[in-house]
């Protein structure tokens, strides 16, 4: 009887600690969707990635052009075979260079929302696509810190 009376005051305790706890933090949230939509580095990548795919599209039908030239069978498909290689190295070097251009726009991102957060004595902030209510919404203030 003196366990189960034991475990019932530890098990009040904990919750009430953690009711305590809860209610002492400073909860916030932002949009992430619209500060990214908003943000100028963002826009520079989307044109930048823009201007290197047109580009590639060119390439590609110079190449094409050039295959065609080809009058023998041989000597097309040796053509092709090399364009076809070439093609896929500057797509991936595209590639790679947008996502590590994404990765840093999203670390510079998460850090201006976490210095907002910190100077507006947050505790704790969250994307508001999944909160259902409550919080404090600080997207517009992080949004004007964001480059």
């Amino acid at each position: 009887m003196k366990k189960v009376l034991s475990l019932a005051v530890a098990a009040m305790l904990i919750g009430s600690s953690f009711l305590c706890t809860a209610q002492a933090q400073k909860v916030a949230v932002v949009d992430v969707q619209a500060v990214v939509a908003k943000s100028a580095q963002v826009q520079a990548l989307k044109k930048e990635q823009q201007t290197k795919m047109e580009e590639l599209d060119k390439w590609l039908k110079s190449a094409q052009a050039d295959v065609q030239k080809q009058k023998t069978k041989e000597g097309k498909e040796k053509l092709l075979k090399k364009y076809n290689t070439d093609f896929a190295k500057k797509k991936e070097t595209i590639a790679k260079n947008y996502q590590t251009k994404l990765k840093e726009i999203d670390k510079s991102i998460t850090t201006t929302i976490e210095t907002q957060a910190k100077l507006k004595g947050y505790d704790m902030v969250i994307s508001k696509s999944v909160v259902v209510f409550g919080g404090d919404d600080i997207t517009a203030e992080v949004q004007k810190f964001v480059k």
